[in-house]
C-alpha cells in the first residue's frame, strides 16, 4: 500500500486561507516575486480560489510596503434612492480610468474578473475596446488579472501580462497538508495521499476543502470505499459520469485485447497503488502511456473498451465525436478541445475518447478542409504535454483508418500505446451471443447458438461487411422482439435465428430460368472448388441474392495457412474463377454476363502471376516487370517483351480454363445434383451438400464434413 500519514502529524483545523497558503507556496512565491520586479501577472485560476489567493498575496506583500487595489466593478457606495445602479462594466470602466489616471503613489492594480472582457468564443466585449486603452495607457502599471480556466483571452490582453501562472487542482505532494484530523478518520487509520489524491488531483484547495468536509460516515470505517465514494461523486462535473462496465464480464470475447489492456495499463496502476515509495511511484507513473489509439473497424467495440477502462480505474468519460468539435468561427475549434481538457482535469480520474479521431487528426498533406484541422492537432498535443504525471487523465483516440491518422500523433510521448480491435472471430462471437442470450433471455439452444456463430462468420447480409459486435447485438434484440411479439417461453432454435437475420431482407425475385443460371453458375465455382487441392474449404453457397451487388455466392472457409500465399493457392483460385463460366458453357444453351467479375479478376491475378511475381514461365525472365500503380512502367518495356508477356498471360488464363473445364466434364453429374440441390434450397451450408463431396478429397483442408 502507498504510504500512511499518521494522523497525529495532521492539521486539526484549516481555514480556506490556510489550505490556499498551505496548497500553492510555491505558485505564490513566483507571482510575488515577479510583482517585485514590477512585472504584470496573470493567473489562471478558479473563481473560487481568486479572493483567497488574492488574500494570501496580499499579505504576503505586505510587509514589502506593496499596496493594492481591488478592481471587481462593484460601486463603492449604494446608488441615491430610485435611480437604477450602473452596471458592472460601467463601474470598472471607471474604476480602472481612475486608477490609471489619477494614481499618485505606486499600487498594485488588481482584476479579478478579466473574463467580463471576452465573448465566449475569446473576442471582445463591445465594452472591452473601451478598457483596452486604458490598460495600456500607464506602462509604469503592475497588474494582476485573474482569468477564469473556462473563458479564453485574446491575444491583446495575454500580451499585457508578461508573467503567466497556471493553477489547477493541487499537487501530490500538498495534498497531506490539507486535510484535518477529524476528516482523515473517515478513510480509515492512517492517511494514504496516493490514494486520496487520484480522486481530487483537479480539485482547487479551496472547493476541496468544502467536499472534504461534507463527508459523512463512522469514523475509522472497515472498509473506506464508501467514503472515496462520495468523493468521486462530488468530483463528477457538469454530464460526466463513471460507467459502469466490467471489461471481463460485460465484454465477450476478445481475450488478446484485454489482456493487452490489463497488463499494459491496469495492472500497471495497480501496481503503483501497492507503492510506498515517491520515487518508486513517480518512475512507474513515467511508463503510463497518456494516449491510446484503439483501431479497428466500425462497430468492434472501442469505444466500449475505453468505457471498461474507465470503470476500472473509476474514471469518468467525455465521449467527443470528432466532426462535433469543428467549428467555423477562427478559434472556436481549439477552444472546444481546450474546455474538454479543462473539464476532464477538474473530474479527474478521467479518460477523453475522441471519436473519429482522424476526422480532424489525418495526416498533414492529406486533408482539404479548411485548415482548422492542423491547428486543433496542435491544440491536442499542447493540452496532452501539459498534463502532471501524477494526474490520471488518459485520452483515447478511436479511428477506422489508423494510417491516415497524422504521425505526429503517433510518435512515442503521445499516442503510443496503440491496440487493435478487429472483427470478432468465431469464439468471440460466441462470448459475445452468450452475454446477450443471458441479458436477453433467449432461451438459445446448443443448435441455435452453434448456428449463429457459423451465421454470423459470413458478410452481413446486403452488405460487403462482417459482422461487428453491433451487429451481433443487433440480431440478439430482433430475436428479443420476436419473442416478445409472439408471447413464447419456448427456447430460440436454429431456424429463429436464421428468419431474425433474413424476414425482412429485400432480396431480388428470380424467375426460375434465372434461378437455373445462377444455381448454375455457382454449382459451377463450388465443384472446381472441391477439386483443387490448394482451395479453402466451402462453408456456404446461396442463390438468394443476399450479399450486396450479387444474385449468389460461394462462401469459403479462412485458409489454412493465411499468411503464406503459394503459385499453386493462386493457380487454383484462376481455376475456380472460370468455374461459373465454364458451368454455364457446359449445361445452358448460351452464356450469361454473371462472370464479367470473375474474368477480371482472374485476368488480374494472371497478371500479378506473371508481371510481378516472377511465375510466368520459362519463357519470362524472373524479375518484376510492373510495380503496382507504375503503369508507365510497362510502356518503356520493347514491343517483344510486351508481346511476351501478354503470352504468358494468355497461357496462364488458357490452361486454368481448360483445368476448370476438364473438372466439370468429368463431374457433371455432381454438378448436377448439387445445381438441382441449390434450386431446390437456395441455400445450403457444409453439411447440406457433403453427399457431393468426393469420396477422398484431393486436399486435407478441403475434406467436407
Amino acid at each position: 500500500m502507498s504510504q500512511r500519514v499518521p494522523e497525529e502529524s495532521l492539521p486539526v483545523e484549516l481555514s480556506p486561507f490556510a489550505a490556499v497558503e498551505a496548497a500553492y507556496p510555491a505558485e505564490l512565491g513566483r507571482v510575488c516575486e515577479a510583482l517585485l520586479r514590477g512585472l504584470p501577472v496573470m493567473i489562471e485560476a478558479d473563481k473560487e480560489l481568486t479572493p483567497f489567493f488574492y488574500k494570501c498575496l496580499r499579505d504576503r506583500l505586505k510587509k514589502d510596503g506593496k499596496q493594492f487595489l481591488y478592481l471587481d466593478g462593484r460601486p463603492a457606495q449604494e446608488p441615491p434612492p430610485g435611480m437604477p445602479p450602473p452596471s458592472m462594466m460601467a463601474t470598472l470602466i471607471g474604476q480602472l480610468r481612475d486608477a490609471v489616471r489619477g494614481a499618485v503613489r505606486e499600487r498594485i492594480i488588481v482584476l479579478p474578473h478579466l473574463d467580463l472582457l471576452t465573448t465566449s468564443s475569446g473576442g471582445l466585449t463591445s465594452e472591452a475596446r473601451e478598457v483596452i486603452p486604458l490598460l495600456y495607457e500607464n506602462p509604469e502599471m503592475v497588474w494582476v488579472g485573474f482569468k477564469d480556466p473556462s473563458f479564453p483571452l485574446p491575444r491583446v490582453i495575454e500580451n499585457l501580462f508578461p508573467h503567466k501562472e497556471s493553477i489547477l487542482g493541487v499537487s501530490r505532494d500538498r495534498l497531506r497538508y490539507l486535510i484535518t484530523q477529524r476528516e482523515s478518520r473517515k478513510f480509515g487509520r492512517g492517511l494514504q495521499p496516493y490514494s486520496l489524491y487520484k480522486h481530487v488531483s483537479g480539485v482547487n484547495a479551496v472547493r476541496l476543502r468544502r467536499l472534504l468536509g461534507a463527508i459523512t460516515g463512522e469514523d475509522y470505517p472497515t472498509d473506506a470505499r464508501p467514503a472515496y465514494a462520495q468523493l468521486r461523486t462530488a468530483t463528477l462535473t457538469g454530464n460526466l459520469s463513471v460507467p459502469e462496465l466490467d471489461l471481463h464480464g460485460d465484454i465477450g470475447g476478445y481475450a488478446k485485447v484485454k489482456q493487452r489492456l490489463q497488463q499494459e495499463i491496469l495492472d500497471v496502476l495497480a501496481h503503483k497503488d501497492t507503492l510506498n515509495d515517491p520515487e518508486a511511484v513517480k518512475r512507474v507513473e513515467a511508463l503510463l502511456p497518456r494516449g491510446m489509439i484503439f483501431w479497428g473497424p466500425p462497430g468492434t467495440g472501442k469505444t466500449l473498451f475505453a468505457k471498461a477502462m474507465a470503470s476500472a480505474l473509476g474514471a469518468a468519460v467525455q465521449v467527443v465525436s470528432g466532426p462535433e468539435l469543428k467549428s467555423r468561427w477562427v478559434g472556436e475549434s481549439e477552444e472546444n478541445l481546450r474546455q474538454i481538457f479543462v473539464r476532464a482535469r477538474q473530474a479527474a480520474p478521467s479518460i477523453i475518447v475522441f471519436d473519429e479521431l482522424d476526422s480532424f487528426a489525418a495526416a498533414r498533406g492529406t486533408f482539404t478542409g479548411s485548415g482548422v484541422e492542423h491547428s486543433m492537432v496542435n491544440q491536442l498535443l499542447t493540452e496532452m504535454d501539459g498534463f502532471r504525471k501524477e494526474e490520471l487523465v488518459f485520452v483515447v483516440g478511436t479511428t477506422n483508418f489508423v494510417e491516415s491518422l497524422d504521425p505526429a500523433l503517433l510518435r512515442p510521448g503521445r499516442f503510443e500505446f496503440q491496440l487493435c480491435i478487429p472483427y470478432p472471430n468465431s469464439t468471440d462471437r460466441r462470448a459475445i451471443l452468450s452475454i446477450y442470450d443471458k441479458k436477453l433471455g433467449l432461451a438459445m439452444t446448443e443448435r441455435a447458438m452453434d448456428y449463429a456463430v457459423k451465421r454470423t462468420g459470413d458478410l452481413v447480409e446486403g452488405t460487403g461487411t462482417r459482422f461487428s459486435g453491433d451487429h451481433i447485438q443487433a440480431l440478439c434484440r430482433a430475436l428479443a422482439r420476436r419473442r416478445l411479439r409472439d408471447a413464447t417461453q419456448a427456447p430460440t432454435e436454429a431456424l429463429d435465428v436464421e428468419r431474425a437475420l433474413t424476414e425482412f431482407l429485400d432480396r431480388p425475385e428470380l424467375t426460375p430460368a434465372e434461378e437455373k443460371v445462377v444455381a448454375t453458375h455457382e454449382a459451377g465455382h463450388a465443384v472446381c472448388a472441391l477439386f483443387c487441392p490448394h482451395a479453402p474449404a466451402i462453408d456456404r453457397i446461396s442463390i438468394r441474392g443476399d450479399l450486396a451487388g450479387s444474385l449468389g455466392f460461394v462462401q469459403y472457409a479462412d485458409p489454412a495457412h493465411r499468411y503464406v500465399v503459394t503459385r499453386g493457392q493462386i493457380l487454383d483460385g484462376i481455376c475456380m474463377l472460370f468455374g461459373g463460366r465454364e458451368a454455364e458453357a457446359l449445361l445452358l444453351d448460351d452464356l450469361s454476363l454473371g462472370s464479367a467479375h470473375d474474368l477480371q479478376r482472374a485476368t488480374e491475378m494472371a497478371r500479378e502471376l506473371v508481371e510481378e511475381l516472377g511465375m510466368g514461365g520459362d519463357r519470362v525472365p524472373v524479375r518484376r516487370f510492373e510495380a503496382p500503380g507504375r503503369q508507365a512502367d510497362r510502356h518503356a518495356l520493347s514491343d517483344a517483351t510486351r508481346s511476351t508477356l501478354e503470352a504468358a498471360i494468355e497461357q496462364v488464363l488458357a490452361e486454368q480454363r481448360a483445368r476448370a473445364r476438364d473438372i466439370l466434364q468429368r463431374e457433371k453429374a455432381r454438378l448436377v445434383a448439387l445445381r438441382d440441390l441449390l434450386i431446390e434450397r437456395k441455400v445450403l451450408d457444409r453439411e447440406a451438400f457433403t453427399h457431393l463431396a468426393p469420396a477422398q478429397a484431393p486436399k486435407k483442408e478441403s475434406a467436407l464434413g
